[in-house]
């Protein structure tokens, strides 16, 4: 099982088993890592693994969980 978690201000943690992709569906190597944190600002330099540089930067964003609407048939 895996867990995904948006920080306000930061990255989106995943936790778990689990494997990242590009877009071909080629894996990232993520060397053995559980925890893994997803770039959010777009602007670190080792994209799409976050590099810290949005706590330099004064990236701001504030998410608080909600339902999404139905599914559209």
């Amino acid at each position: 099982m895996s867990t995904v978690k948006i920080f306000n201000n930061g990255p989106i943690t995943i936790e778990g088993d689990f494997t990242i992709t590009d877009q071909n569906g080629d894996a990232y190597d993520v060397k053995g890592r559980t925890t893994i944190g997803l770039c959010r600002c777009g602007l670190s330099a080792n994209k799409p693994f976050c590099d810290g540089t949005h706590g330099r930067q004064g990236f701001s964003s504030d998410c608080k969980a909600f339902a999404l609407p139905e599914k559209k048939k």
